[in-house]
């Protein structure tokens, strides 16, 4: 069972040993979830660092981090939730994916590890930052 729903940006952190990445090896132990949507734009930024998507899931699934994270589709209730958080995080400038990873810790009540700290004024969620 997750704990803790976890942010693109944290994963990231993790994968490339970022300040943080401590504090986001025991969210995965806790047991930790992430978005589709999230899991897509960690493999894109892999894919920016020259690493082709099957090469990215096959370390993912070698470091045992397929097996740690419970994944979670985009679903129509969490489509639903992003856009209604559009509007209360506008000043905010997040992006598409922040909104779902947001709505994902909104609607299964659970924090959200990451490294964006404009989202701890998000109402209605739980943010724990990792730096």
């Amino acid at each position: 069972m997750s704990e803790v729903v976890l942010d693109a940006s944290a994963l990231l952190a993790y994968l490339f040993d970022e300040p943080g990445a401590d504090v986001v090896s025991e969210a995965l132990l806790a047991g930790a979830v992430i978005s589709t949507v999230n899991l897509s734009e960690v493999l894109g930024k892999l894919v920016d660092h020259g690493v082709s998507v099957d090469q990215a899931l096959s370390d993912l699934r070698a470091h045992g981090l397929l097996d740690l994270l419970e994944i979670a589709d985009f679903t129509a209730p969490l489509a639903e939730e992003a856009a209604r958080l559009r509007e209360s995080t506008r000043g905010l400038g997040l992006s598409f994916g922040d909104r779902a990873c947001l709505a994902l810790g909104k609607l299964q009540n659970l924090p959200v590890v990451t490294a964006d700290s404009l989202w701890a004024k998000v109402p209605g969620v739980t943010i724990r930052l990792i730096r």
